[in-house]
């Protein structure tokens, strides 16, 4: 039996367990750190999780082990855990249902770390107070470089996007993934169509740029940065903000400042650890503020 450590997070009762587990062991970086990571991040992450429904990949036994993605809420979920139940995406049958849990407090994001759900992935639409799927307040860009390109490249691809947004009257906010590549969000209030309109942009971006491609196929991506303009299908999800990433080390999907994308000339430079990015946020608050509002 593992020991459990009794806390109360703002008047809920959390029973932690296995804190000294090693979830990252190339930095003996520890359960009892990741749930620190994300009390510590919650002020700034909370706002991109409210009203989403959750998808969290876990990690029992740390990065080097077996995970899992998890969708449904786990049995034993706390009662005031906020559930939402939709359609199964890509369901062929309208009564399969998803129970999914929304993380729009502290508690349940605690509740969370501590089944070890290193990473968070939510969708570009949020839910209604009653439950209802809102349309996309969020288009977004995934961009991903096929080797020898790196995320250097990628913010090549960013910049360009981020000028054809402009001229479309629309701002494209950069973050890393965390891992190999990067993405561009923007906040919509166009309403349903985002996966039409990335997808057209994606396809122009590849008929004016050689080193751009908006083909999944992995035989075209060599050397090219894909952009993943089906991340806005409303079934699928992306990493979100200041998550976790189940790397070699406790990296996080980091917020950027457009200065970094446009400096950047080695990927090192955009690899942000969980520290760096509880300093950058001290420094710079939550650079993804305006797609809260």
């Amino acid at each position: 039996m593992s020991e459990k450590v009794r806390v109360k997070v703002e008047g809920r009762l959390l029973a932690l367990t296995n804190l000294d587990k090693v979830l990252y062991p190339d930095t003996a970086f520890t359960k009892a750190e990741v749930i620190d990571y994300y009390t510590r991040i919650a002020p700034v992450l909370l706002p991109h999780l409210k009203g989403r429904p959750l998808t969290v990949k876990r990690y029992p036994n740390g990065v080097e082990g077996q995970f899992f993605f998890e969708k449904n809420t786990p049995e034993h979920t706390p009662d005031w855990v906020r559930t939402v139940t939709l359609p199964a995406p890509g369901s062929t049958k309208n009564r399969e249902e998803i129970d999914f849990a929304v993380v729009d407090d502290l508690p349940t994001l605690v509740y969370y770390a501590n089944l070890a759900a290193l990473e968070i992935h939510v969708p570009m639409w949020r839910v209604a107070k009653d439950g209802e799927p809102q349309p996309p307040d969020t288009l977004v860009f995934d961009l991903d470089p096929g080797a020898p390109a790196t995320i250097v490249d990628c913010c090549r691809v960013a910049v360009l996007l981020r000028q054809a947004l402009a001229d479309d009257g629309l701002h494209g906010f950069p973050k890393t993934s965390g891992q190999k590549g990067m993405q561009l969000y923007v906040p919509w209030d166009r309403g349903p169509g985002t996966s039409e309109y990335a997808k057209t942009l994606a396809r122009r971006m590849q008929a004016e740029h050689p080193f751009v491609t908006s083909v999944m196929a992995k035989k075209e991506r060599p050397g090219k940065v894909f952009i993943d303009w089906s991340q806005n299908n409303p079934a699928k999800t992306t990493v979100a903000p200041y998550s976790l990433r189940a790397a070699r080390r406790p990296t996080a999907s980091t917020p950027l400042l457009w200065e970094e994308v446009e400096s950047c000339d080695s990927p090192d430079q955009l690899v942000f650890t969980a520290a760096d990015v509880l300093e950058r946020v001290a420094e710079h608050g939550d650079l993804f503020v305006p797609l809260t509002a």
